[in-house]
């Protein structure tokens, strides 16, 4: 699983990248910046995907560490709150492909 996530994270932070080049202040930094602000904060369920913007932290999204009753291991959740994901429907499975964007998983 661990792969997979430096695979998310690296998507993020290209994600990232290649919206700031779209404009006039995109810069060569803007990917490994990016990258180095995101981590994970493990939950006995989920792990949590958090992006650290210096005097706050902002939840990304949530990863299902094991198969429960509605979704697969993997399966990326769109963030209801801080400590909860949106449990209505998976955004992707990080061992499968998707699609994600900078500022979270993609809606429905």
């Amino acid at each position: 699983m661990n792969a997979e996530m430096n695979t998310l994270f690296e998507t993020i932070a290209r994600d990232f990248a290649e919206w700031r080049a779209l404009g006039d202040y995109g810069s060569p930094s803007d990917y490994s910046e990016f990258l180095n602000k995101l981590s994970i904060d493990e939950g006995r369920k989920y792990l949590k995907v958090v992006k650290d913007q210096g005097n706050q932290k902002i939840v990304w999204g949530f990863i299902v560490k094991e198969d429960d009753a509605k979704f697969q291991k993997g399966d990326i959740l769109k963030a209801a709150s801080w400590s909860a994901p949106a449990r209505n429907k998976a955004r992707g499975n990080i061992f499968e492909e998707y699609d994600v964007r900078w500022t979270g998983p993609n809606y429905l």
